[in-house]
Parts: structure tokens; C-alpha cells; sequence
């Protein structure tokens, strides 16, 4: 299983960026993603966008966060 707290939690509260598929901004949240029954993935919340991952840590998609959500 992923650690994601010992993966994401050093951005936090930091001015540490993430670099990532062109995303160079700090990380505001990061959590588990479900189909309502098992873990699919997980994700990754920056200033401006949602980074999806699967379990194996592969990049599914990246969306930009709409205007005004933090």
C-alpha cells in the first residue's frame, strides 16, 4: 500500500512545489480515491489542479480546479 502521508505530507505548510506533468505548485491536499466499495487511486490537490493516480502509482488524468475552490 502507498504511504501517502510519508509521499505528500513534506509539501504541505511548505514552499516545497510538486513538479509533476508540467505542474510546478505547491500541494494543498492529497487523499484516497474509491469506487464505493475499493481503493482505486488516489489523488493529489495543487493550487490549480486534481492529479489522479492509480495504485500502482501511475498518472491516470490531471483536471483544473474550477475558479474559487481550495
Amino acid at each position: 500500500m502507498i504511504n501517502l502521508h510519508q509521499k505528500y505530507n513534506h509539501y504541505l505548510n511548505t514552499n516545497k512545489l510538486l513538479d509533476h506533468d508540467d505542474i510546478h505548485e505547491t500541494v494543498r491536499s492529497y487523499g484516497w480515491t474509491d469506487d464505493g466499495k475499493d481503493l482505486t487511486g488516489y489523488y493529489v490537490i495543487t493550487e490549480n489542479w486534481v492529479m489522479h493516480f492509480d495504485l500502482s502509482e501511475k498518472f491516470i488524468k490531471k483536471e483544473r480546479l474550477k475558479s474559487g475552490v481550495r
